[in-house]
């Protein structure tokens, strides 16, 4: 470790598109989609040495399926990267690949190391059905199954139950406290759609999104570019028979992983590049289980004062999109912020929200955003289940 922190570089940050359950990306394995988003940094940087990596961090939520024994280490294998590199895979739900980029970038501003790979990875339609052990042998009874895909499983008794209640029901009970009615929701929804749509028309994307071949996905497969608040008018409830909480306003079920590039100065030079962003500060908190969806805003709250910067100072703000009613409940207590500059591509309603590499994903898009804008001040937050808001400070 060295007597003061280096400054940190994000050189590059790329993504797949995502796809949605049961769809495009359906047939292809976690650990391969992890694989494709490494490999393709280190083409796009042809000057690095790939054996100056230090490290690979890889956030992913479930690990119970295609993606055990540590996506990140089989990632650097499938890329066909030297052995040498290692890999670790860390879990905070769905904050795991912006807490990749988190730890990535504590390493390397401690001095541990100078370049390393991070991101985030999650097939939620290839998450396994998993069966617990018997308590004892033969057991003469049937036999429950989980599916893996979302929210809780195999739930600990002693855990109070206003804790454990669906992610749903959290985001109805955020509505319940701000008073969001189905409308504004569906009208955040529509909006989140109508940005995506028109971002990917006008190129934004094309300088982060890298398709698999073999895989029929250029683009965003959840993005609706012909929705319209009628259309979202009709769909029921999901969680509650009076509820406003519907499939239409809420992110979808999908399948992805993201990836970026951090360096520090000496790791920069032997990129040859000119980087995106730098990391400026970071922070977590947690709350109360149930109302994990206003877990952003003490976490954005603690981040930015660590940075000794405001809502004021902020160019671009990708808040994860779990749900419109949790958005719209953080955006509730952020009374100062211009509800102009959050998300500006289009959020995860429309794009998806593939658990793991999420947090990666919006990193990835602020550093980009801020290379587009040639200079500000970007903020990158998510919700986590079980009552947890993470938060990263990006400048240019």
């Amino acid at each position: 470790m060295t007597d003061r922190l280096r400054e940190v570089y994000i050189v590059d940050a790329v993504r797949t598109p995502i796809g949605k359950y049961g769809g495009a990306l359906s047939g292809v394995r976690p650990d391969d989609l992890a694989a494709h988003v490494v490999k393709a940094l280190t083409d796009r940087t042809p000057d690095l040495d790939p054996a100056r990596i230090d490290d690979v961090y890889v956030g992913n939520a479930n690990g119970a399926g295609e993606e055990n024994r540590d996506v990140a280490r089989m990632a650097v294998l499938l890329a066909g990267l030297p052995v040498s590199i290692p890999g670790a895979t860390v879990n905070r739900l769905c904050g795991s690949g912006l807490e990749a980029v988190i730890q990535a970038a504590r390493a390397i501003a401690t001095g541990d190391a100078s370049v390393v790979l991070a991101g985030g990875v999650e097939s939620m339609t290839r998450a396994p059905w998993v069966l617990p052990k018997p308590e004892r042998a033969f057991p003469a009874g049937n036999q429950q199954m989980f599916s893996t895909t979302l929210g809780w499983r195999m739930t600990n008794p002693r855990m109070p139950e206003e804790w454990t209640v669906s992610l749903g029901e959290g985001a109805e009970l955020v509505a319940d406290k701000h008073g969001i009615t189905r409308d504004q929701q569906d009208a955040f929804a529509l909006a989140s759609h109508e940005k995506a749509a028109r971002a990917w028309k006008d190129g934004a994307y094309d300088a982060e999104v890298v398709a698999l071949e073999g895989a029929d996905l250029t683009r965003d497969e959840t993005v609706r570019e012909n929705t319209s608040l009628e259309a979202l008018a009709k769909l029921k409830p999901v969680f509650r028979k009076d509820g406003t909480v519907t499939a239409g306003n809420a992110s979808p079920l999908n399948d992805g992983a993201a990836a970026l590039l951090l360096v520090d100065e000496e790791g920069l030079k032997a990129t040859g590049r000119e980087p995106l962003a730098r990391i400026r500060t970071s922070a977590v908190t947690g709350t109360e289980p149930q109302l994990f969806g206003l877990g952003p805003v003490e976490a954005v709250g603690r981040a930015l004062g660590k940075a000794g910067r405001s809502f004021a100072d902020l160019t671009t703000f990708e808040l994860n999109e779990a749900f419109a009613a949790q958005s719209l409940g953080c955006l509730a207590e952020w009374r100062d912020l211009d509800p102009a500059i959050v998300n500006p591509r289009g959020g995860a309603i429309a794009i998806g929200h593939p658990l793991g590499a999420s947090g990666a994903r919006l990193a990835g898009a602020v550093a980009h955003q801020l290379a587009a804008a040639g200079s500000g001040v970007g903020l990158a937050a998510l919700c986590i289940g079980v009552g947890q808001g993470l938060a990263l400070v990006l400048e240019r």
